[in-house]
């Protein structure tokens, strides 16, 4: 069976527009979690990195 498209192009254009929203939310976490540290900043911090690196990836 022929597939037009890898994935499904609203797909595409969620991934890419969580990619230009997710830097600027883990600079403006970074900054509050190097200024007021809690545990859930870093964990929040942490989960960000994370997903911004598997879309980076191609993972998801």
């Amino acid at each position: 069976m022929y597939r037009r498209w890898k994935h499904h192009p609203f797909y595409i254009r969620a991934k890419y527009g969580c990619k230009q929203i997710l830097l600027p939310l883990i600079i403006f976490q970074f900054i509050r979690t190097v200024l007021l540290p809690t545990t859930f900043d870093v964990i929040l911090l942490g989960l960000l990195a994370l997903l911004y690196a598997a879309i980076l990836l191609e993972w998801l």
